[in-house]
């Protein structure tokens, strides 16, 4: 890998600080220099090492940073890292915004943590498709780097592996399958959670783990929706069949929990949803 001899520093305007979320500064450091902290940064502030190997310190713990590792701070957490190999180069972002905390949130990446990622995966190269991008348009905005700033936090989510768990996008991966043959055969009223942990050769018991790590809602849960999903197109392109026949077709037996599913589910009922789009 060639190590682009490049720094980019982004100084928040006016404009920066009032976007919900915005890039505080983004570059690499060639021979990255020990940092001491004691107060920590005052953003949200993301390492990771592309060459070479540093050692990170937060929270009384010390953690070891070769490639294809980064750290993820929370503002104000006091820290320090040096190299632990005569050339360590880093990259790194900072980042704020009003809205930022929210997001993270939402995404599960609120907490300082220590990420892995797999070789091939987006995680080692897409800073530097952003930094690429600075370089090469000089009218690159500060709207341009909070739609970067998201789709790195979207991928770090995806890809990125930490407490040693598998990444979201490994465990789709595994569950793709299932998730193709639901898709054709979800209306099938008989469909339980052992026949679909027999279709992937898993227990029931690790099923429900694995679709609850992935989605945050059990098998069963998922087939709902899925079925809701189904019956959404069917109430818009069938507008002569009832809904009681929907709701048969889609895999529920009686159209009284169809409705009280879909309301739950949507927020209005089957033939309000119907209205709504066909009038």
């Amino acid at each position: 890998m060639t190590i682009p001899s490049f720094r980019k520093m982004f100084l928040l305007s006016a404009l920066d600080q009032q976007l919900p979320f915005y890039v505080e500064s983004i570059g690499i450091m060639s021979h990255q220099e020990n940092i001491y902290r004691n107060e920590g940064y005052p953003y949200f502030h993301w390492l990771q090492t592309i060459d070479g190997e540093g050692e990170f310190t937060f929270g009384n713990e010390r953690f070891l940073l070769p490639t294809n590792q980064g750290i993820l701070l929370i503002p104000h957490i006091p820290h320090y890292y040096e190299a632990r190999t005569p050339v360590w180069t880093t990259m790194y972002i900072t980042f704020g915004g009003d809205q930022i905390q929210s997001i993270l949130t939402s995404l599960g990446l609120h907490l300082s943590s220590l990420y892995k990622w797999e070789e091939q995966s987006p995680l080692a190269t897409i800073l530097e498709r952003i930094l690429d991008k600075i370089k090469i348009d000089s009218d690159f905005s500060e709207l341009d780097c909070s739609i970067e700033l998201y789709q790195f936090l979207i991928c770090l989510k995806k890809y990125g592996q930490t407490n040693n768990q598998t990444s979201l996008s490994r465990l789709y991966s595994r569950l793709k399958p299932l998730l193709n043959w639901l898709d054709e055969v979800c209306r099938d009223e008989n469909i339980t959670l052992d026949t679909m942990a027999q279709r992937v050769h898993m227990s029931p018991q690790h099923l429900n783990k694995l679709f609850r790590s992935t989605f945050g809602i059990s098998p069963y849960s998922y087939l709902i929706r899925l079925r809701i999903q189904k019956s959404k197109e069917a109430l818009v392109a069938q507008r002569q069949t009832s809904i009681k026949e929907i709701a048969k077709d889609v895999g529920f037996l009686d159209v009284s929990h169809f409705t009280a599913t879909f309301r739950k589910t949507v927020g209005m009922t089957p033939d309000q949803f119907r209205k709504l789009h066909t009038s």
